[in-house]
């Protein structure tokens, strides 16, 4: 099994493809067009895909969310990784809309370092570096 691809929807589809695109390297793979004249675009990053849906509606008034993503049962964030936060960052210019750090995690993992950010549509995503697994993680719970 592998992980293929994570749905968004989108007020504005042309700026969210275009902001990941840019910054995270996604290409577009497939565009899908809807009887209605909607469009489902599927955008590529290695063996990754974004789905990016027309919004049907707005997104709730006051949505329970911290700086770190959604709070309430459904998908927090998402994250990519990167060789550096701080340069990835920087290259972002006026686009890194930084909503939580950036933070270092040392104290688990040498070299862990994170920053969350809104995307164009307010869709937290957090970028780090360095995480790694753990060598012997403890099994789950019976």
């Amino acid at each position: 099994m592998t992980f293929h691809h994570l749905s968004l929807n989108c007020t504005d589809l042309p700026t969210v493809e275009r902001f990941y695109s840019q910054h995270f390297g996604f290409r577009r793979a497939r565009a899908i067009d809807l009887p209605d004249g909607r469009q489902i675009v599927f955008l590529r990053g290695g063996d990754v895909y974004l789905e990016l849906f027309p919004a049907q509606g707005a997104r709730p008034a006051s949505p329970d969310t911290n700086n770190e993503g959604l709070l309430y049962p459904g998908v927090r964030n998402f994250s990519f990784q990167v060789d550096d936060v701080d340069a990835h960052i920087k290259a972002m210019g006026d686009a890194a809309r930084i909503t939580f750090g950036p933070l270092s995690f040392d104290a688990f993992i040498p070299g862990w370092r994170s920053v969350w950010l809104a995307d164009p549509e307010g869709n937290i995503f957090q970028v780090t570096q360095g995480f790694t697994d753990q060598e012997n993680p403890p099994p789950l719970p019976d």
